[in-house]
């Protein structure tokens, strides 16, 4: 077994890092009630948001319920496994069942097909506490994340996974350097899961692990874009640049789109005019090298880009932040308006039953129209999220405001709900009290009269034995009649004597 899962933390105190998210999730749990939202958590592979989950079971002492992406997440398998184990109690004796959903940015495709929808009505109708597993936040569609609480986990620093490689050392008996430890702490770059794999790579079959020793990812050996640019702006030499560029990972597309994003940052005006003309020529043998697929043409955009730029930088140094290239920013709000765009029609034009061509091309300014004059019921009816809402009334904050309202309503009336069932069980435990006791009580006059019935004409009728056998015959329908015929001839013979 590999040293991650063997020695994965057992509770939530073992957990290295991200204290704050930790805290957040044991008050969560301590104060869970059936109204608490589930929570959401998120952050970059390996930092142990999934090993955090699983401690906080383990301290709880609850059942775990989880689903991952190796499963098919269809909406009936979701149903099957998350949603009535969510409504249901636990076989074990548990107190709770955590229901885990891990990768909850991960369902697409045929396979998990009505996934997500399955995850909304879990989230509604959940008995139990649920916990979803995200490494992007904005991945997962707007209906599951406005009702989830999202809890960050963060890269965990180097300073905090050299203490738990030393641990994991001193139980595996291995001998490890300081500094072959800090080496791969900070290949690892806040992902413990592969420091502890580097850690195990390199110790295998060693009983002492120096730093020569250390074996660490290609990936992680790289040049970030961040050196890169950063040695761009400063007097670094051309052969030393060039070197930099061949230990970046990225393509000189990629490059190019950085340095174009960090020419502004030239403070004289013609050293910008300068950068902006070496970056053009780069553009165009960029332009060849896909045309015409001769991927040698590569190297001679990459010089002319970087030691054009360098030149026109002057070597001033940068004294700012290094932002992504702001093309990237204006493609992620495009890709974003794009999706609200393909969610919301497909809503409208799932609810009208016609094709979405047909939707935006004849009938969208008549839905439009109708929006305007509607928004709060086309919301609730669509479930709308403000984005969606806003892609027809073109007001972030009259959108906002509605689906705020909505939502608060919707809480309301859970609670309402809520309230109904805790009363209605409530007078259900005051039934099955009353019951017992009223049988009781039906039970002991039946009980009592029986013997006084029979004991009752024994005494009476000793001395005319011969008659009254015919007395016990009375509670009898049929027998009745028998029994006053001859009370009334007695009485006539008596009358007469």
């Amino acid at each position: 077994m590999d040293w991650a899962e063997k020695y994965r933390p057992a509770h939530l105190a073992d957990v290295v890092g991200n204290a704050t998210a930790v805290r957040q999730m044991a008050d969560w749990a301590k104060g869970w009630t059936r109204r608490s939202r589930p929570l959401l958590l998120y952050g970059k592979p390996g930092i142990g948001k999934t090993s955090s989950a699983l401690a906080l079971a383990s301290d709880m002492g609850w059942e775990v319920i989880e689903l991952n992406a190796s499963d098919q997440r269809t909406a009936a398998v979701i149903e099957r496994v998350a949603g009535t184990g969510s409504t249901t109690g636990s076989l074990t004796g548990a107190s709770h069942k955590l229901i885990l959903i891990d990768e909850a940015d991960n369902l697409q495709g045929t396979a998990d097909r009505g996934g997500a929808k399955a995850i909304v009505d879990c989230i509604i109708h959940a008995r139990q506490p649920l916990i979803l597993i995200a490494n992007d936040l904005y991945g997962i569609s707007p209906e599951i994340r406005n009702r989830c609480d999202p809890v960050q986990f963060k890269a965990v620093q180097a300073r905090s996974i050299v203490p738990r490689l030393k641990y994991l050392c001193s139980a595996e008996k291995v001998r490890c350097s300081e500094n072959a430890l800090r080496v791969i702490a900070e290949s690892a770059e806040g992902d413990i899961r592969s420091a502890v794999n580097m850690l195990y790579a390199s110790a295998i079959g060693k009983e002492t692990l120096d730093d020569g020793e250390v074996h660490t990812s290609q990936k992680d050996e790289r040049v970030s874009i961040f050196s890169l640019i950063t040695a761009l702006f400063a007097k670094t030499p051309d052969l030393e640049l060039m070197r930099l560029s061949r230990e970046v990972d990225d393509t000189p597309e990629t490059v190019e789109q950085w340095v174009e994003g960090s020419v502004p940052l030239i403070p004289d005006p013609a050293g910008t005019e300068l950068a902006y003309r070496y970056l053009s020529r780069a553009d165009e043998y960029l332009g060849y090298t896909y045309r015409r697929q001769y991927h040698t043409l590569w190297r001679y955009a990459t010089a002319i880009m970087l030691l054009g730029v360098a030149d026109a930088a002057g070597g001033r140094g940068i004294h700012t932040r290094i932002m992504p290239p702001a093309r990237w920013q204006k493609m992620a709000v495009a890709k974003k308006q794009k999706a609200i765009r393909i969610s919301t029609l497909g809503k409208v034009a799932g609810m009208m039953q016609i094709p979405q061509d047909t939707l935006r091309e004849q009938y969208l300014g008549t839905v439009s129209r109708l929006v305007e004059i509607d928004p709060e019921g086309f919301a609730r009816d669509l479930s709308f999220d403000a984005d969606q809402l806003n892609f027809f009334l073109a007001d972030k904050a009259r959108s906002a405001a509605i689906v705020k309202a909505i939502v608060q309503e919707e809480r309301e009336k859970e609670k309402e709900l809520e309230k109904e069932l805790q009363k209605q069980a409530k007078e259900e435990k005051k039934k099955k009290k009353a019951e017992p006791a009223a049988g009781i009580v039906q039970k002991e006059p039946a009980v009592k009269k029986e013997p006084a019935a029979t004991k009752e004409p024994a005494v009476k009728k000793e001395p005319p034995a011969a008659k009254e056998p015919q007395a016990p015959q009375a509670p009898a329908a049929p027998e009745e009649p028998q029994e006053k015929k001859p009370a009334k001839t007695q009485s006539t013979l008596f009358d007469g004597f």
